[in-house]
């Protein structure tokens, strides 16, 4: 995918970089090969639903639990962590950056969790087939900074990506945000309540049930300090 921006239309503007790293170990690879399309969310393929049909996302679980959504899951130990916590809970992880859905593939094994679906692609191809009001809870974690000026558009705190959200998280979702960027910490603060979303909270301390990531602990051995900042969805 081109990262020039001249070449993507704004709609549809990456908020994410690559989509491969490293080569992959073996292991990984068998993960993807042997784990990933089972953990997909039902329909949401582009092989298995090319018109970009609704979905039902309680078929996700088939038991219309909760249902929350982790947008950028990086290695996946939140991912992994929040599952392991919340076993009543059926969570989804969006994340295009394959090395990273191999990474949370093999935590999940290990952690042997069940209540977790993978959708290995931008978080706006959900957005176009889930139904309104069907999200509870979705997490931000340390995204893509895009620290020069001219990428700001490219965060996903901006209209593109916020609107589209508010329109799939139920009234009184709660929406939580982490970085270390004091920058995406300001556009968050202006971004985020027009698209629908009131601040409950901004702390330099976390969530009772978070976990440090691997992108928290670089930022806390770069120095730079930790926002967390906790949104409820208006309505």
């Amino acid at each position: 995918m081109t990262n020039d921006d001249s070449k993507t239309t704004p709609e549809r503007r990456n908020f994410y970089g690559r989509h491969h790293g490293k080569t992959l170990r073996s292991s990984q690879k068998a993960y993807l090969a042997e784990d990933l399309e089972a953990l997909r969310p039902k329909g949401t393929s582009r092989a298995d639903n090319p018109a970009r049909k609704p979905v039902d996302p309680h078929s996700f679980f088939a038991d219309g639990r909760p249902l929350w959504l982790e947008i950028g899951f990086g290695g996946g130990e939140h991912l992994v962590h929040m599952a392991a916590r919340y076993p009543d809970v059926g969570i989804i992880g969006c994340e295009p950056f394959v090395n990273g859905v191999a990474m949370l593939l093999g935590k999940i094994r290990a952690a042997g969790v069940s209540n977790l679906r993978v959708h290995p692609e931008d978080v706006r191809e959900l957005f176009d087939i889930l139904p309104d009001a069907c999200i509870d809870k979705t997490f931000l974690n340390y995204p893509d900074p895009w620290p020069k000026a001219r990428h700001h558009r490219r965060r996903f705190v901006t209209p593109n990506h916020l609107l589209p959200l508010a329109r799939v998280m139920k009234p009184g979702a709660e929406f939580r945000v982490a970085t270390d960027i004091d920058d995406y910490v300001r556009q968050t603060l202006e971004e985020v309540p027009p698209a629908g979303f009131d601040l409950i909270s901004q702390s330099a301390t976390p969530w009772a049930d978070w976990i440090s990531t691997r992108y928290e602990q670089k930022a806390i051995r770069e120095g730079r300090p930790q926002h967390y900042l906790t949104f409820r969805r208006q309505g």
